[in-house]
């Protein structure tokens, strides 16, 4: 996936949320239900993906595991990290400074920030 030169914001974001969806996918064995991403302000994106918990994660959160299943979680999000980043900095094409990735695991909504280098 690269920037095509001319494409809106938009097409840059929708694109950004296909691919998002296809890794989680690829990773989690399940895709998300509803992928959405949004540029917060000039220098920031945030991917919000919903359903994405696998049977054994939705059981961890039916024996109250909340924690480790957070932990375990956050674990294999930042050993995608590298993958996830190239994502965001092939759909906007600029690079991206930080990440900060976070799951609400009851309501089963993972929240992927990217702070990217300013213009």
């Amino acid at each position: 996936m690269t920037v095509h030169e001319g494409d809106s914001t938009q097409q840059q974001i929708a694109r950004l949320s296909d691919e998002m969806g296809r890794l989680y996918k690829e990773q989690f064995g399940r895709g998300p239900t509803r992928v959405r991403s949004h540029f917060a302000g000039p220098d920031t994106v945030v991917v919000l993906l919903e359903e994405t918990l696998t049977p054994a994660e939705r059981g961890l959160v039916a024996l109250g595991e909340l924690q480790r299943l957070r932990d375990a979680r956050l674990f294999f999000q930042y050993a995608t990290e590298e993958q996830l980043v190239g994502i965001v900095e092939a759909a906007v094409g600029r690079k991206v400074r930080a990440f900060i990735s976070g799951i609400d695991a009851r309501e089963d909504v993972s929240a992927e920030v990217f702070v990217l280098e300013p213009r």
